[in-house]
């Protein structure tokens, strides 16, 4: 079987910016312009509360495949950051495994999704305890095998990590596949404040801005932060809330907690792939063209694509849709 590469991917000319292919990547015109097709993940999707240990719930949603006789495996889609299972980009990934016969799991992080009333304490990139907890969780519900992971930008740094520590945690996580992720949060992170076009830390601080104050509703008794913090900017606020909520004792040691930079994915043992696009304005390449990468770890730079975009054309669908069902696919036939 030949599988599709990221060099494959060659859009048409207005559509090779990589910053036009970020901005219509979470678009409303891309949801609107969507086929029907690419939502059909929510019809008969069950709602679902999952375990996180430790008291702490989750959301997301299960879909049972009716396109086969027999299902191919399990799929888990993990969102971005302020994502959500309902993100667009999650709905037609997911309908696409859905039509390849996948049963499939879109799993909210802690305070996406609107779930920010289940858990007191506030969300950060380094709870990866309670997603794999989570995805044990999952698999014991659907034991649907094999089963397969796809996460985008900060999704795809958790997925990378939740593989890393399957085989220790008991997980049959099978293969895992991860869309533009984050790899040096210390970089990559404030990348958005130093090289970035301004608007790209306005959409993301307007979104968590917004998140932390849902929060707060939720939770009254709580302060989670002061009226000041929440005006700071990319670096402040994240400082602010590590050292008033976390143990970290820095906000470096925080980043490095979520890193999977260098060599960080040496003793990876499960099958991956990473994929990210040399023109990403969010995640810079460097930090993937520095990776220590093991022989089952597969890393695919393609020269377009943007940040989670891979837009094929003006029906808004993408090339990450074949991409990981593709591989997905080959998992099930091995």
């Amino acid at each position: 079987m030949t599988l599709p590469l990221g060099k494959d991917f060659l859009p048409p000319w207005p559509l090779r910016s990589g910053h036009i292919q970020t901005m219509l990547s979470s678009s409303g015109v891309r949801r609107l312009l969507l086929p029907k097709a690419a939502q059909t993940v929510l019809q008969n999707s069950q709602p679902m509360v999952v375990n996180g240990g430790d008291g702490v719930r989750l959301t997301g949603a299960y879909t049972m495949q009716t396109a086969q006789s027999q299902s191919r495996g399990l799929a888990v889609l993990f969102h971005g950051w302020e994502g959500s299972v309902d993100s667009t980009y999650v709905l037609q990934t997911g309908s696409r495994l859905l039509a390849d016969g996948w049963d499939v799991f879109r799993l909210n992080f802690r305070d996406h999704g609107d779930s920010h009333h289940l858990n007191e304490a506030l969300f950060h990139s380094c709870r990866i305890d309670e997603v794999l907890y989570a995805l044990s969780d999952i698999a014991q519900r659907f034991p649907s095998r094999p089963m397969a992971l796809a996460g985008f930008s900060l999704g795809g740094n958790f997925a990378l990590r939740a593989a890393m520590q399957a085989p220790a945690a008991g997980l049959p996580l099978s293969y895992a596949l991860a869309v533009c992720p984050i790899i040096d949060p210390g970089e990559g992170l404030f990348s958005l404040e130093a090289q970035a076009p301004w608007f790209y830390q306005a959409y993301f601080m307007h979104k968590w801005r917004r998140s932390l104050q849902a929060k707060q509703a939720a939770f009254p008794q709580h302060q989670y932060f002061e009226l000041a913090e929440l005006k700071q900017n990319l670096r402040g606020l994240t400082a602010s809330l590590v050292a008033r909520h976390t143990d970290f004792g820095s906000l470096e040691a925080y980043l490095d907690g979520y890193s999977v930079a260098g060599r960080a994915l040496e003793g990876m043992h499960v099958p991956c792939t990473i994929l990210t696009a040399r023109d990403d304005p969010v995640i810079p390449v460097a930090a993937f063209e520095k990776l220590d990468l093991p022989a089952n770890v597969e890393l695919d730079i393609s020269p377009y694509g943007g940040h989670c975009g891979y837009i094929r054309g003006w029906d808004m669908t993408s090339f990450t849709d074949d991409y990981i069902a593709a591989r997905f696919n080959a998992i099930a036939s091995a």
